[in-house]
């Protein structure tokens, strides 16, 4: 059985219109799409940088884009520059406080941190009930999933058996923002619709993931569930509730870090 959350349709259309991703904001791609998935039309990603607080390195990000794949740097806006390659992006706090700023509170970006795969699939079932949309924006290590073109032998291993041994191996490794918008179940496994910000990953950058390697590269980060107030709180309900924010590295606004560090 396939389900798609709430609005997977329209996210999609625009997903497609806005690819690739600017240089180094990942996370602002996926804020922007969930903002215009919700009326916000005439937000960029520059614009949620700006708020998000986000940061690019100096001398470019060529090393870390997927194989094949051209950059994008035609900025609007001057952003803050690093030349630390950890210390550029955008944090999963930068992305809560863009969104919650730019809707004046009509949207929230709840976190939901240390997902396993049961929890997961709940998360995309409750995303899919209900008929307000969703945007579920999972901060992700590409490294824990499979290769973006696996053969269809290789997923009817999986989904019949659970071979999760079966995939090709991983594109690329790097901290990355995707969007997560549906849920195919096997007899034995369940694929994850996973929407990536460049298309040369997956087919014009969607691709289907086993959830345990989903919830594999999730470790010591989670996802942002991009909705109003109460329907991002019963979607995250149904995987335990929201959590504390992750650290992915990246520049957390002054706004929110001294209540995310603790001091």
């Amino acid at each position: 059985m396939t389900i798609l959350t709430r609005g997977a349709d329209r996210l999609l259309e625009l997903h497609a219109s806005e690819l690739p991703q600017k240089d180094e904001l990942c996370g602002c791609f996926w804020a922007t799409l969930a903002l215009r998935l919700h009326g916000e039309e005439s937000v960029e990603q520059d614009d949620v940088a700006l708020l998000a607080g986000s940061a690019i390195t100096s001398h470019g990000h060529q090393h870390v884009l997927p194989l094949g794949q051209a950059g994008r740097n035609d900025f609007r806006v001057e952003l803050p520059l690093t030349d630390d390659d950890d210390a550029s992006g955008t944090s999963a706090h930068g992305v809560v406080r863009a969104v919650e700023e730019i809707t004046g509170g009509r949207l929230v970006a709840l976190p939901v941190p240390g997902l396993g795969a049961p929890a997961l699939r709940a998360l995309l079932r409750a995303a899919a009930e209900g008929t307000a949309p969703v945007a579920l924006v999972a901060n992700v290590q590409t490294g824990a999933f499979w290769g973006s073109h696996p053969t269809a032998a290789q997923l009817a291993a999986y989904l019949e058996r659970g071979d999760l041994d079966a995939g090709p191996p991983a594109d690329w490794s790097v901290g990355h923002f995707v969007g997560l918008l549906g849920l195919d179940e096997g007899r034995a496994g369940a694929l994850v619709t996973v929407a990536d910000t460049y298309p040369a990953i997956g087919l014009g950058g969607v691709h289907l993931q086993p959830v345990e390697a989903v919830a594999s590269a999730l470790t010591g980060r989670g996802v942002l569930v991009i909705a109003e107030p109460d329907v991002a709180q019963r979607v995250a309900a149904a995987a335990g509730g929201a959590g504390e924010l992750w650290d992915n590295g990246s520049p957390i606004p002054a706004a929110v870090g001294s209540a995310a560090r603790g001091g």
